[in-house]
């Protein structure tokens, strides 16, 4: 007897099929019959579901997505936390490593050459999702005092763009010495962006020795383990 399986069972197989071809193919080159193959099913079981790759692109992406930013907004609403430590614990929250192996394996594929329109609708996504989480933090911060800005969100987005482009796509561009200059001249914007006491941002460098565990931020050398 056949088997018939709930659509979202079958969503997420499709989606679990072309995840793994774009991280072996990358997206350019992965056909619908390379994942209808895959599979193992009929092609119109695929095209019932998904009526291109790209739809099926965008909805790996969101799956993904979702998942990044439910783990960003658990931590930005514990009002527990004080404000500049729950600001940093989101920003970590948000780097792809250290979080699960579908959402790091994701974002390794993102930044494949043949992979670029994964990588633009990512951050897209990231510029819808990012700023409205941290605002509720900012928000609290204005209360307490400890940020002064006319242009909360507005900063977000610069600061989310600054961060999706230099410490993302560029970071493997710059040499330790080239990451730590561009590190300390973004906490100098941060805080100037956001009115906030200077060295208030000074622990974000946190965010990077957590990103890549052999880089120093602090001495702005290599990490050799001693």
């Amino acid at each position: 007897m056949r088997t018939v399986k709930a659509a979202d069972v079958r969503k997420s197989e499709i989606l679990d099929a072309a995840g793994a071809l774009f991280n072996q193919k990358g997206y350019d080159a992965t056909t619908i019959s390379d994942i209808i193959n895959k599979l193992g099913v009929a092609r119109g079981l695929v095209y019932y579901h998904f009526k291109s790759k790209e739809e099926i692109l965008d909805a790996l992406i969101e799956r993904t997505g979702t998942e990044f930013l439910a783990a960003a907004k658990r931590i930005a609403e514990d009002k527990s936390i004080p404000v500049f430590e729950r600001l940093f614990q989101t920003l970590l929250a948000m780097n792809a490593k250290g979080n699960d192996e579908e959402i790091e394996a994701t974002a390794e594929q993102m930044h494949k050459p043949q992979n670029a329109l994964m990588h633009q609708k990512s951050h897209m996504l990231m510029m819808a999702g990012i700023p409205p989480i941290l605002m509720e933090i900012i928000s609290d911060g204005i209360a307490e005092g400890l940020f002064d800005t006319p242009y909360p969100y507005e900063s977000l987005e610069m600061i989310v763009a600054h961060v999706n482009t230099v410490f993302d796509s560029c970071v493997d561009l710059y040499s330790p010495e080239e990451l730590l200059v561009r590190i300390n001249a973004f906490i100098f914007n941060i805080e100037r962006l956001l009115g906030a006491a200077s060295g208030s941002f000074e622990p974000i460098k946190r965010m990077f020795a957590t990103a890549d565990n052999n880089y120093d931020t602090r001495a702005g050398t290599e990490n050799k383990g001693d």
